[in-house]
């Protein structure tokens, strides 16, 4: 079975975290996620998610720490899933004509997600620990992407 390594930002402004929608014809659609999308062969978690974020949402991305690596296996492939925190400077603006919000905490156990996003959601509604390494007050500085217009840090 294949598997696909995924990289997705957990972005979080005022308690409310961005989502985008999957978009028709693709795998999932119509199901909400945290943007982000499938590392190119070498590269890293925050360069792919650096990349993306431009892509999608046309600003430049402060990659930090996980918060949550799983595994999902769904019967086509499997899917290598890393949460990662990230900032993102100026106003996100979907590129690609994908739907996208902001979601309070509370209202993100009401949507409807992949369910390689189930344990992150459980997380981040409080409900679960995560069973691998989640990003704390001792985690080293966001690093960020390319120097670009509107990236305030």
């Amino acid at each position: 079975m294949m598997t696909v390594v995924v990289a997705a930002a957990v972005i979080e402004r005022h308690d409310r975290f961005l989502l985008t929608r999957r978009q028709r014809g693709v795998h999932l659609e119509g199901f909400w996620e945290f943007p982000g999308g499938k590392c190119e062969p070498g590269e890293t978690h925050a360069a792919c998610l650096v990349r993306e974020i431009r892509e999608e949402l046309g600003v430049e991305a402060a990659v930090g720490g996980e918060v949550l690596a799983t595994t999902c296996a769904y019967p086509d492939r499997q899917v290598e899933l890393h949460f990662l925190r990230c900032e993102v400077g100026g106003a996100p603006a979907p590129q690609l004509g994908q739907e996208m919000r902001w979601v309070a905490r509370d209202e993100l156990a009401t949507l409807t997600f992949p369910p390689a996003d189930a344990e992150l959601i459980r997380v981040l509604v409080g409900a679960a620990s995560p069973t691998r390494r989640r990003a704390g007050p001792l985690d080293p500085p966001l690093e960020p992407g390319p120097k670009g217009p509107g990236l305030q840090r």
